[in-house]
């Protein structure tokens, strides 16, 4: 009985088409999520650096409006904001930038893994 138990707590090794498979499927399985997050992340980011250069253009008028106003309004507050914003809008840039090369990463270590295991699978078939 105790030999019965040991033998259900090993783990038989995988056959090289049945790791061919798995891999394949994991590609085939990430492969348009990646794509979509990639594209979804482009196209922030896109959206990213249109908003930071619509921040730096109305910082521009909120400084000429104040130069050339008679009567003293102070708009340093409301370019100060601005600026925040703006600082926020490019921390999040560069998050975006360092997910979406961690996730190019991860799937282009996946495809190699992938390559990997089919090279020593097909040379064992030949």
């Amino acid at each position: 009985m105790s030999s019965a138990v040991a033998n259900k707590g090993e783990e038989k090794p995988l056959d090289c088409s049945t790791r061919d498979a798995i891999a394949d499927g994991l590609v085939d399985l990430l492969k348009p999520s990646v794509e979509e997050v990639d594209s979804r992340v482009k196209t922030v980011r896109e959206s990213q650096i249109e908003l930071r250069q619509q921040i730096d253009l109305v910082a521009e008028d909120l400084k000429k409006i104040a130069e050339l106003q008679g009567i003293p309004i102070d708009l340093e507050p409301y370019v100060k904001k601005l600026n925040n914003s703006r600082r926020r809008v490019m921390l999040v840039n560069n998050i975006l930038q360092n997910s979406q090369d961690r996730l190019n990463k991860l799937y282009s270590n996946v495809s190699k893994e992938t390559a990997k295991q089919k090279a020593l699978v097909d040379p064992q078939t030949k």
